[in-house]
C-alpha cells in the first residue's frame, strides 16, 4: 500500500469516524491485565511482538511472584525468565525487565515515572511503551502507534504517513484534544478487530463514509450447503 498517495480526512472527517468508531465500542481500554502502573509497564514491555492475550497467559504467575520493582529487581533475569518463555524474545525482555525494576528501586523510590525522558531511560521502555503508559496509567493524551494504528491511520487516510512517528504527530495534530486520550484505545481495537491487516471487514465498520480505503470489502456470501 502507497501510504503516502492516500488522500488525508479532512478535520470534520477525522471526527466524525472516530465518533463511529466510539459508538461502536464505548468502553474501550487496554486489554492488557494489569493492577497498577508497575504491572501496567512490565506487561506492555512483554507486548513487543507479542499478542495481548499471550502477555495475559504469562503474567498472573509472574505477577504472584513479583507484583513490585523490588520483588522484581529480587526474582531477577532467571526468575523472571521462567515465567515468560511462552512469550517471543523471553530471554531479552527477561534481562530488561529485570534491570528496569532495579532502576525503579535504584533511581525512582520503586515508583514508575510519570516523565517521558524517565520512562524512555528504561531497559526494554521505548517511544511506544512509554505513550501506553503515560496513557493508560496517567491519563496523558498520547498515541502509542503500534502496528494496527499504523495500518488503520493509513489506510482510512485518518492520519497518513511513512513512519510510526510521522502517524503519531499527525494524529496528535488531527484528532480533537477531547478525545485523543481515548482515541489510542478505540484504533487499537479496531485495527484488531475490524479493520484487520490481510481481511478489513468494511461491513462492520461505522467510520465506513468517511475512510478512504476502496474497495471496500464486501461482507462474504455464506452458501447454504446442498442435499
Amino acid at each position: 500500500m502507497a501510504h503516502s498517495r492516500r488522500s488525508a480526512m479532512t478535520r470534520s472527517e477525522v471526527k466524525s469516524f472516530l465518533e463511529a468508531l466510539a459508538r461502536a465500542n464505548p468502553d474501550a481500554k487496554s486489554e492488557l491485565k494489569f493492577a497498577d502502573p508497575f504491572t501496567l509497564l512490565v506487561a506492555v514491555v512483554l507486548s513487543a511482538q507479542a499478542t495481548d492475550a499471550a502477555v495475559n497467559k504469562a503474567t498472573p504467575a509472574l505477577f504472584a511472584e513479583a507484583s513490585t520493582p523490588a520483588a522484581m529487581a529480587a526474582l531477577g533475569e532467571t526468575g523472571i525468565a521462567a515465567h515468560i518463555r511462552s512469550i517471543g524474545l523471553w530471554q531479552s525482555k527477561a534481562r530488561n525487565l529485570a534491570a528496569l525494576a532495579r532502576l525503579l528501586v535504584e533511581r525512582h523510590g520503586g515508583e514508575v515515572p510519570t516523565d517521558r525522558e524517565s520512562l524512555e531511560a528504561l531497559p526494554g521502555v521505548g517511544r511506544k511503551t512509554a505513550n501506553v503508559v503515560l496513557n493508560v496509567a496517567f491519563g496523558e493524551p498520547t498515541m502509542a502507534v503500534d502496528t494496527h494504528i499504523f495500518r488503520v491511520a493509513n489506510r482510512t487516510g485518518l492520519a497518513p504517513g511513512k513512519a510510526p512517528r510521522a502517524v503519531e504527530d499527525a494524529l496528535i495534530a488531527r484528532v480533537p484534544s477531547e478525545m485523543l486520550r481515548d482515541a489510542h484505545h478505540w484504533l487499537i481495537l479496531h485495527g484488531r478487530y475490524v479493520c484487520k491487516a490481510r481481511s478489513p471487514e468494511c461491513w462492520r465498520c461505522g467510520g465506513e463514509p468517511w475512510c478512504r480505503y476502496e474497495p471496500k470489502a464486501s461482507k462474504p456470501i455464506t452458501r447454504r450447503a446442498t442435499a
